[in-house]
């Protein structure tokens, strides 16, 4: 992949969590400029997430598209806005979710290829009971190989997430991939606390 917004390593992803006409992500890369932008309607019961490569949201580089409507087991389609091409799909878990965040990565045959988990069971538990004053970590898996790291931070104002593909050192994990599923942790599992 070539394209320069997905090519970086680190990336920032910002939401504010008082915004009442739907959520609005920016997600900044390692210069601090925007490179992606997001804006989700309010009310929608299948999810329909699009990513532009600025706020004029002139130019759609992904589609995040839920298969189903309200489901706990959702998998969502990531597909290039340019191309059309899917790239791949990412599963929530459903039921063992409640307890600690899991998801299935998917690639474009829909076959299993790596998961994203919460970083622990003990402290996926403790955030159940304390909401969002323990921020939530995932960690990426492709192929039994670290891919990415995801870390959030507390402040009860904006939520950020700083995402890391530096594991990734074979390129094994397609970075729009990785770049949607931080989207989806950020604005699915933010719904919880």
């Amino acid at each position: 992949m070539n394209d320069q917004p997905f090519a970086h390593q680190r990336y920032m992803i910002r939401k504010k969590i008082f915004k009442f006409l739907g959520q609005a992500f920016h997600i900044y890369g390692p210069d601090g400029q925007v490179v992606f932008y997001s804006k989700l309607k309010v009310l929608k019961l299948k999810e329909d997430v699009r990513l532009y490569s600025g706020e004029d949201m002139a130019d759609e580089l992904l589609a995040i598209k839920a298969r189903q409507v309200l489901d706990i087991s959702a998998t969502y389609d990531v597909v290039d806005a340019r191309t059309q091409e899917k790239v791949g799909a990412i599963k929530r878990k459903g039921l063992k979710s409640f307890i600690r965040d899991e998801w299935v990565v998917l690639d474009p045959s829909d076959r299993p290829i790596g998961e994203i988990k919460e970083d622990s069971t003990v402290m996926a538990l403790l955030r159940r009971f304390l909401s969002n004053l323990i921020p939530q970590n995932f960690d990426g898996v492709v192929n039994g190989q670290p891919v990415f790291a995801f870390k959030r931070h507390f402040n009860p104002f904006v939520l950020r997430m700083d995402m890391d593909f530096t594991p990734d050192r074979d390129g094994l994990l397609d970075r729009r991939l990785g770049i949607a599923a931080a989207v989806l942790l950020t604005a699915i599992e933010g719904r919880q606390g």
